[in-house]
């Protein structure tokens, strides 16, 4: 067998329309399986287009930017295919139209959305088959592209079983296209298909990383505006008193909650565990406080955090003050930080794995399409062909899951003041601070602005100083230093009076996804990710801790 029947011999579904005198549209072969071979083309040639093919693929296959592979398409079309016009079609979101998205040769007026179903790329996308049209002058509902077109070929680009948009070229010279024409477009198109698509993942996934950026950024809004519902009973569980923003938050005004028991108004609050927690407070005139899923009366759940203290008259406890915080868009945002710490890290390895694997992939789907192609085929040799064509597509998947994963976080530079820097972001975690109690001590020395990315910083700061409350349970002082080292670097301090790391966890504390915290409070990444901040702006971090006497943790910047 000939190359070029080794290259272009395979069958495909297609329809040719042309028309009688009438100007009637005849399907003249729908559904109909065709195999047309090269006698014309030379072997030469035949050779030239396959290097091309494969070129073709392996460009597509590492290029991420639309546009770029849009315009690279193209350019194939025109220079290996030497089609004279060629214009390119995605489908939109609601998948009723085709939007223009890349051409040459098309004038303005044709590049209008084109309705699924109408004209040669609307049916095309319609069927989700070529559709060959030798005389376009003679079609009803023609849509217009180049001017004096006579003959229009359209395949479809179809990636995972889904149409992705439309591949068109038109020609002004009457029988400039033919059915041998059709393979190797199909061939591109298949492969630009799944470019395509690969594409708009990446585009998604740039998307999803800036929302988790600005979310990260908006975290101190959200905290500003959580404000505290508070509310008091007596020894018999009888509300006494019933702040505005407990209305807010139940539903329940003041004037249905005083005077109304606690359990019999929230039944469900006996189940939760705040009934119990309430009378341990009554007996014991001891502090309780818990975290939460409150069922309201609506039925809508909210995560909350309840701390219980006795109201005294002397040594006797006369009733209870419960004061209520509504953490719920706490704890959102904090899963998604963590599930995005999470991100940041398996998709640097699950990008590069994807990566090396999609390569040699590219190049067996290449080869398993060729070797189909060779004719005779034993039976036994279409089945197993058949079946790494099923794992190849299987591993294409694979592939595509780890790429979920990846995400883009590059560093934006701009001049910083590491004392402003570290003021903002203690504004931003002072209420936490005060609320378990931690005295705040700092000596801001003079340092000079330094080029850093402010936002990454802070990411840092913030997971310092968290660590450092964390650490100490409770009551407790933190200390943070900024000032200038002999070497002309700049010094960050963050210390603590917490137990301390004993000297055997110290080398684990960089390590990814190593924590001493419990189950669900922590990824183990945090560390490893500030350790990386650092390290991308040139620094360097040290720990010193000592058990039973805290933990500080110092931050060398330089200062260029």
């Amino acid at each position: 067998m000939s190359l070029q029947n080794r290259c272009f011999q395979k069958s495909c579904y297609f329809e040719w329309f042309s028309f009688d005198k009438a100007g009637t549209a005849c399907a003249l072969t729908v559904n109909t399986m065709i195999a047309t071979s090269l006698p014309n083309i030379s072997e030469q040639k035949s050779e030239r287009l396959l290097d091309a093919l494969i070129e073709i693929g392996q460009e597509l296959a590492s290029t991420t930017d639309l546009q770029e592979l849009l315009d690279s398409l193209l350019r194939v079309a025109r220079d290996v295919f030497h089609f004279e016009n060629a214009i390119i079609r995605l489908l939109d979101e609601d998948g009723l139209h085709l939007i223009a998205v890349a051409d040459y040769g098309y004038t303005e007026d044709a590049k209008g959305p084109i309705q699924i179903g109408q004209g040669v790329m609307g049916r095309t996308a319609e069927i989700q088959r070529p559709i060959l049209v030798e005389n376009v002058g003679q079609l009803p509902d023609y849509v217009p592209g180049i001017p004096g077109a006579q003959c229009e070929l359209a395949v479809p680009l179809i990636s995972k079983n889904k149409l992705v948009g439309v591949l068109n070229v038109e020609s002004p010279h009457p029988g400039a296209f033919s059915r041998e024409d059709i393979e190797p477009l199909m061939i591109l198109g298949r492969q630009a298909a799944i470019a395509i698509d690969n594409a708009k993942l990446y585009g998604r996934l740039t998307k999803m990383s800036e929302s988790y950026r600005q979310l990260y950024q908006f975290n101190d809004r959200i905290l500003k505006s959580v404000n505290l519902g508070v509310y008091t009973v007596d020894t018999e569980k009888v509300i006494t008193s019933w702040n505005s923003k407990m209305a807010e938050m139940s539903g329940v005004s003041a004037e249905q909650a005083v005077g109304s028991r606690l359990d019999e108004l929230f039944p469900n609050l006996a189940e939760e565990g705040v009934i119990e927690r309430l009378d341990r407070v009554l007996k014991s005139g001891k502090k309780e406080k818990l975290r939460l899923l409150h069922r309201q009366l609506d039925g809508t759940g909210r995560f909350q955090k309840r701390r219980l203290a006795p109201l005294r008259d002397g040594d006797d406890v006369t009733g209870v003050v419960i004061i209520v915080e509504d953490i719920t868009e706490f704890k959102r945002l904090l899963d998604q930080t963590i599930q995005s710490e999470k991100l940041a890290e398996v998709g640097r390895l699950s990008a590069g794995i994807a990566h090396e694997i999609n390569n040699p992939l590219s190049m067996v789907a290449y080869a398993t399409e060729l070797l189909k192609r060779e004719q005779p085929l034993t039976g036994f040799q279409e089945e197993m062909l058949d079946k790494i064509e099923t794992e190849v597509e299987r591993l294409k998947t694979l592939t595509g899951g780890l790429l979920s994963f990846s995400s883009n976080r590059n560093t934006l530079n701009r001049m910083v003041n590491l004392n402003d820097l570290v003021t903002e972001v203690l504004k931003l975690l002072r209420f936490e601070l005060q609320r378990k109690s931690i005295r705040l001590e700092t000596e801001f020395n003079e340092v000079p602005v330094i080029s850093a990315d402010p936002n990454k910083l802070k990411q840092v700061v913030i997971n310092l100083v968290m660590n450092a409350v964390q650490a100490m349970q409770g009551e407790g002082r933190v200390v943070l230093q900024t000032g200038m080292n002999r070497d002309g670097s700049l010094e960050l301090l963050v210390k603590d009076d917490g137990p301390g790391i004993p000297e055997g966890l110290q080398e684990q504390v960089f390590v990814p996804f190593f924590t001493t915290k419990p189950d669900g409070e922590g990824t183990g990444l945090g560390q490893y990710i500030c350790q990386n901040i650092i390290r991308e702006h040139g620094g360097v971090r040290t720990l010193e801790s000592q058990p039973g006497a805290g933990t500080p943790f110092r931050i060398c910047l330089p200062a260029k």
